[in-house]
Formats: structure tokens, sequence, C-alpha cells
């Protein structure tokens, strides 16, 4: 079935779609990821344009094509170990927690594919062992989480993975799996996954010490961003950190949070 091209104002449709599910704001000139990413929804259904898909996804009539559309619309970008400096930080907050001999929680607030959390979670280890720390990762994609849950990556994605942790948590495929690794399991049990969409009231997750919010906000207008940092504080512990990508911002977002360090922040 040929499928005849996205319109414009289908575009805007779409732009106003995933805003209006997911806070995310698509800039101009996206289309040829819009039609490329939905092409197969449309013959999927066999639908012929894709203002039809767009009126199956507000009809309800597939509850759950909304979700699968908001996954194939969000990008997910990530690597193991991004901004080192980060974790550098986190290794001092867990060395702090082991000699004050209390628990530590930290929350990957985008995790994608889960390469952030498993590397959160490799830092905590390795310093804290057996000992009580947690990682939550969360995502607006169902596709991704399944991915993280999963462990498994291409090689070329551990480049970033210091040798000694590699070797400690990081299972080599052989055979068919050649070129690949495998979180080690006891890891990848300490890691919890859950769908959560950030421009949405929260559910109780308790407080965290480190919230990693990083490489997510570059999708948000300027009032998304401020309600979605204002919900992660919520959940912030007093004197706990929140992380953000090296080339974002807080100005004029937040002005409560003390500024540690580019892209590190404190709460008082």
């Amino acid at each position: 079935m040929a499928v005849v091209a996205l319109t414009d104002k289908e575009f805007s449709q779409f732009q106003r779609f995933i805003y209006e599910a997911a806070g995310i704001s698509m800039a101009n000139g996206k289309q040829a990821l819009v039609s490329g990413r939905l092409a197969k929804r449309l013959a999927h259904y066999q639908l012929n344009s894709y203002g039809e898909y767009l009126r199956l996804l507000e009809s309800r009539e597939q509850a759950s094509e909304l979700q699968v559309a908001v996954d194939l619309l969000t990008t997910n970008e990530t690597y193991f170990f991004r901004e080192p400096k980060h974790f550098a930080l986190l290794r001092e907050l867990a060395l702090e927690a082991r000699t004050a001999r209390r628990s530590i929680r930290v929350w990957s607030a985008a995790s994608s594919t889960g390469e952030e959390a498993y590397s959160i979670a490799m830092v905590l280890a390795d310093v804290l062992g057996e000992a009580a720390w947690e990682v939550l990762g969360t995502d607006i994609s169902t596709r991704v989480l399944e991915r993280a849950r999963f462990g498994h990556y291409v090689m070329e994605r551990a480049s970033g993975v210091p040798l000694d942790l590699l070797k400690r948590y990081c299972l080599k495929g052989q055979g068919k799996q050649e070129g690949t690794m495998l979180i080690e399991r006891s890891l990848r049990q300490r890691v919890q996954f859950m769908h959560l969409n950030l421009n949405q009231p929260l559910p109780r997750l308790g407080s965290f010490d480190v919230i990693f919010l990083r490489n997510v906000m570059i999708y948000f207008n300027l009032e998304t961003k401020r309600q979605v940092v204002a919900r992660l504080l919520g959940q912030l512990r007093p004197g706990g950190y929140l992380l953000i990508g090296h080339s974002e911002t807080l100005n004029d977002i937040n002005d409560t949070l003390q500024a540690v360090a580019p892209s590190i922040y404190r709460k008082p």
C-alpha cells in the first residue's frame, strides 16, 4: 500500500500530540524522523495517511497504540559512564555513605536503554558491595525499558566502562553473541526499572540522595522544565544532588538549588 508523504499540517499535529503525551517540544524540521518512524504503523493498520493514524491515536480505539507512538517518537541515545565527573562525584558520595554506614538511593530519571542506571550500579557495587544501596531507572518509553531490563548491549557501547568494572560486572558474548556483552545477573537484579512520565504527577518513589536528569530537558519548553524539576526536587533529600547534562542549565528554571559545578546542583 502506497503511503502519501507527511504534510506540514500533519507534522504540526504530531508536534502537538507528543507535547501533550510526553511534554516534549519537537523541533521543526523533524518531518523525516516522524514519517520514517511511523511508516510501519501505517502499514500495520493499512492506513493511507499520517492523518488517519493520528485519528486512530486520538480515538483511543487501540489504547496500547498510544504507547507505541510515544516509544517511536522519543529519541533514546545514551552510553555507559557518560560525563565521567558525575560518576566521580557518585563515588565520593558512596564512600561517605560507607564511612557513615548509611544507605544510598540513586534515580536515573530518563534511563533509556539502561546504560546510565547500570553505570551508577557498578560504582555503588564497587564501593559498597552488598551494603544497602538502590538504583531506580525510569523512562517514558516501555520499549527501551524492556531492553534495559535485559541488560544486553553491543560491545562498542562499553568503551567508557573502566576496565576493572567491565571485567567484574559484564559478561563477554561468545559464539553467536560475539561482539556483545551482558550485565552480570546479580547487578541487574539490584537495579529496578519502571515506566514513568516525568510530565505527570509522580507516584510515591521515596527520597533519593542523587537524581540524574541528564540530556532530557533539551526536549522540554521552559514551563515544562520548571514543572519537571520541581517534581523531582520533591523526591530529593536535603543535601542531595541533581545532575543534568553538560549542555543544560537551570538558569530561569529553579533558583533554590546551589550550583556546585557545571551541571551539578545541590539541594540546601
